[in-house]
């Protein structure tokens, strides 16, 4: 496995385990992210032998383990996801989702990209059409959710790695393909409101649980 990815694979599996000790009512929820983690070790591990083989034996090796990091391993895999906030910290910008009809946070597919937290930035900025966004560093949020079948792709689970994104003076976005419509939500109606999203309302309490700026 290339250094860059083994790297990349252990700050995901450290903030996890952190992720857990901060909240420890959800700590179980992370085990399925740790061992789909272990599944990217023995892919990566099995493209680097197979390219340090002089022979032809590879040829016939068993199929190589999917890489969770490409959306093509259909039993389920890696997703970045952007709880995108203004400069007050008082709302967060979602999504009419286009293929789920459901309000939801920004974000996306990693398409091969082992640091999740700059997924969710380049798809915040995708799908928002806003400059001068930041990202923090510290994982926000974990979850596991179903994604239906949808033409020729089967049902598969999607791993979804949350990260605070911040918006800067810009604050006009503009709707997207990806999007039926984008709306600024406030964090503290989000909270009570029973028509949204469980994870919604998870993360709108954990956001204002630490005063709403992030600190």
């Amino acid at each position: 496995m290339p250094a860059k990815h083994s790297d990349a694979i252990g700050e995901l599996r450290s903030n996890l385990i952190e992720y857990a000790r901060r909240w420890p009512a959800e700590a179980e929820h992370t085990l399925p992210f740790l061992a789909l983690l272990d599944e990217a070790v023995r892919a990566g591990e099995h493209v680097s032998n197979a390219i340090g083989r002089a022979d032809d034996a590879a040829q016939h090796d068993a199929p190589p383990p999917a890489d969770p990091f490409l959306r093509e391993r259909l039993a389920g895999h890696f997703t970045g996801g952007a709880w995108l906030i203004d400069r007050a910290g008082r709302r967060v910008l979602l999504t009419h989702h286009r293929k789920l009809g459901r309000w939801l946070q920004l974000g996306g597919h990693a398409d091969g990209d082992r640091d999740l937290a700059q997924v969710a930035l380049r798809e915040a900025e995708e799908e928002s059409g806003l400059t001068g966004l930041s990202v923090d560093p510290e994982l926000f949020d974990v979850d596991r959710h179903w994604i239906p079948e949808r033409r020729d792709v089967p049902g598969h689970w999607h791993y979804d790695l949350r990260y605070v994104v911040r918006a800067g003076d810009n604050e006009d976005y503009v709707i997207s393909e990806e999007s039926l419509d984008l709306a600024w939500r406030e964090i503290s109606e989000l909270l009570d409101d029973p028509g949204s999203d469980e994870s919604m309302r998870r993360m709108a309490g954990k956001w204002l649980a630490r005063g709403g700026s992030g600190g």
